[in-house]
């Protein structure tokens, strides 16, 4: 099926198809979001490590490589390859969201210099390429990159990394709320689940972004 007719939620079930989308490159942007290590680690304890494995599994055999070949078109085509991640700028994290102090697994401590807050090997920005460090959900929000975005004259984001449904998310909607067009990438994100995975990116469809394939973003590309 076409990027065209899936993930449709219920507020688009009867809606026409819409428009081919164009990606200029010079007007076009790469986003990948928090691909770290500290996701990337194995829990410690058995039962987490079960209910983690399909995450694991899915961001190793497909997130990660397909990410890696979606950033190597970017940079081939001359669209702007940037990366947002989490880390906080003081080691005891008094500067981060209340969403990442809450009790629990969204308790997030990276520092900016720790081995966990760093990107997996396989995916480092080259030369000058923008990094920026967010202590919120949203790349947006507590970050210049919607002025760094519209200064260079990016109209349209391509997003990739995780969580779809909470860092992805926040950043989608936050982009769609600033007026850039916004492409994910389904198979360059994951969720905790492949069930939370599918059901925010039918949220998230055709009103903050369109979702599409690897291979269809790139066809995209001008």
């Amino acid at each position: 099926m076409s990027w065209k007719n899936e993930y449709r939620s219920f507020y688009y079930q009867g809606a026409p198809e819409p428009e081919d989308i164009i990606l200029k490159a010079d007007e076009t942007a790469l986003l990948v979001i928090d691909i770290q290590n500290k996701y990337m680690e194995n829990p410690a304890d058995p039962q987490e490590q079960e209910r983690w494995a399909p995450f694991l599994e899915r961001m190793k055999s497909i997130v990660i490589p397909n990410t890696v070949s979606l950033i190597d078109t970017c940079r081939s085509k001359n669209v702007e390859v940037m990366f947002a991640r989490i880390a906080c700028l003081k080691e005891d994290g008094r500067d981060r969201s209340l969403s990442q102090k809450m009790p629990g697994w969204n308790y997030l401590l990276m520092p900016k210099d720790s081995r966990e807050s760093r990107f997996v090997p396989e995916i480092v920005a080259e030369n000058d390429e923008i990094v920026v460090t967010k202590t919120t959900d949203s790349a947006l929000t507590g970050t210049n990159l919607r002025l760094v975005l519209t200064n260079m004259g990016i109209k349209n984001v391509i997003v990739a990394g995780i969580f779809t449904d909470q860092c992805v998310s926040s950043t989608v909607r936050s982009l769609a709320d600033e007026s850039f067009k916004v492409v994910t990438v389904e198979d360059c994100c994951a969720a905790g689940s492949q069930d939370l995975h599918e059901k925010e990116l039918e949220i998230i469809n055709m009103i903050y972004c369109h979702v599409a394939s690897l291979a269809e973003t790139i066809s995209f590309i001008q």
